[in-house]
């Protein structure tokens, strides 16, 4: 019954991506870019210097949380397995070309996303908790006449909270690597994440500070050292890259790579899933900031998707590019793993370590993001019936392999993408991206 159900998931998941996801990714992203004038190329030094500046920042005495708390929250739920495990189906279902496609939807991305979150905290509501609420369920109100499907968007967002994939990820390397109990596994990264999630969006984000910079630096030596080592590679697989973004080149051959349109749709989805472009669940985060300017806290978002999509998911697939592995028929969980083992020693151990930070860390931030949801829907009982909700989840995918729970995670958020770009497109004349021009609040952030 299961594998009935999931198979049927998987139709409405690749029609969801290809006939709808996709091109609603490119048509509204060039028109947002065209509309701010690309402000996401054009202001990116400035974007820079905004984030520098938010280093400085001290005001103790705000509502909300430092703006860099919520940038390191959302960066979390970004940059982890979705950029070393779930980038690499998309090349071996959709070929090199994949890479291209992701790079297109990083670009355009930004500028959705930047939308996405400019409107969650432009419209965002003061909380009993010294905090705000904010996000697609509050902003979509002004898009329908009922509240309706802004809170049939909420309760999607605390389905996508349970990161079933990524949790998948991580139990299948300890298992697999270490022989470590799964029944073990459930338990102590549940636990884990409990505690974690205790201390709201602010404890996700001073944990994630800690974790995803050192990860990023660790992870793109890494990839770095590879590629000099296969720097004479280079030049053909980006010319492999190029030309197969427009012709059907996948590791799998057969029918499934035997259209254009799987390899363009391949590279946004899966860009759009580590990039977590148009779910929503960067709006939720980024309205908690004690920053006044939706511009400046938006801004961030840009240099998120830079770093998240175009250094570390363009590492792991020119990691498996240059190495080859690609090719191969290995379980996307351990291709980068593979391509790692060729050059470093140990790789068996130092992975389901990695896998299991960087991964927690995006656990972390979406089930935060879940729980405020919940809470949202229902104040009173909302974070124990969601408990309760995440533990049979995370039950239920621990019988099932992960490509089960990526299809129905992307299943989730292709619904989210498609509802909340309309909501974004509608509302797109209420969105300044007149980034830069007002200085005062930067100026004013070391004072």
């Amino acid at each position: 019954m299961l594998e009935y159900i999931f198979s049927k998931l998987e139709i409405f998941d690749d029609c969801l991506w290809g006939y709808l996801g996709f091109p609603a990714i490119i048509i509204i992203g060039i028109i947002l870019s065209f509309q701010s004038r690309f402000v996401q190329i054009r202001k990116f030094p400035h974007i820079i210097k905004t984030f520098i500046g938010f280093l400085l920042y001290r005001n103790k005495d705000a509502r909300g949380i430092h703006p860099l708390k919520a940038f390191f929250a959302c960066v979390g739920g970004c940059v982890g397995l979705g950029n070393v495990v779930g980038i690499c189906t998309a090349v071996q279902i959709g070929g090199p070309g994949a890479l291209f496609w992701i790079w297109i939807t990083a670009i355009l991305g930004m500028i959705i996303k930047y939308s996405e979150v400019y409107l969650g905290c432009k419209y965002r509501e003061k909380d009993n908790r010294g905090g705000y609420n904010g996000g697609p369920m509050i902003y979509l109100q002004r898009v329908f006449k009922t509240k309706t499907i802004p809170y049939f968007v909420c309760l999607l967002l605390c389905v996508y909270g349970v990161e079933v994939y990524q949790f998948r990820i991580i139990s299948n390397s300890l298992t697999e690597n270490l022989g470590v109990s799964e029944y073990i596994v459930v338990a102590a990264l549940f636990s884990f994440i409990f505690i974690s999630c205790l201390g709201g969006i602010k404890r996700v984000g001073t944990i994630s500070s800690l974790l995803i910079p050192v990860f990023v630096v660790i992870y793109v030596g890494m990839g770095l050292f590879i590629l000099t080592q296969n720097y004479h590679l280079l030049p053909s697989i980006f010319e492999l890259v190029l030309t197969s973004a427009f012709t059907s080149q996948s590791a799998t051959g057969g029918f499934v790579g035997s259209t254009i349109l799987l390899t363009i749709s391949q590279g946004i989805r899966r860009g759009c899933y580590t990039g977590d472009i148009g779910i929503g669940y960067a709006s939720v985060i980024h309205s908690e900031t004690s920053s006044q300017s939706a511009k400046n806290q938006a801004s961030l978002v840009i240099f998120d998707i830079f770093l998240d999509t175009i250094i570390v998911c363009s590492t792991s697939i020119l990691i498996i590019l240059v190495t080859d592995i690609w090719k191969q028929p290995i379980d996307p969980g351990f291709m980068v793993q593979t391509a790692l083992s060729s050059y470093f020693p140990y790789m068996e151990f130092f992975m389901p370590f990695f896998v299991f930070l960087v991964g927690t860390s995006t656990i972390n931030a979406y089930f935060c993001v879940g729980l405020k949801c919940a809470e949202f829907l229902m104040p009173k009982i909302g974070r124990k019936v969601y408990y309760v909700y995440a533990l049979t989840s995370l039950f239920v995918f621990s019988m099932m392999d992960a490509t089960s729970a990526q299809i129905f995670m992307s299943s989730v958020g292709g619904t989210l993408l498609i509802i909340n770009l309309y909501g974004i497109f509608t509302l797109r004349h209420e969105i300044n991206y007149n980034i830069g021009e007002e200085e005062q609040e930067l100026s004013t952030i070391v004072a």
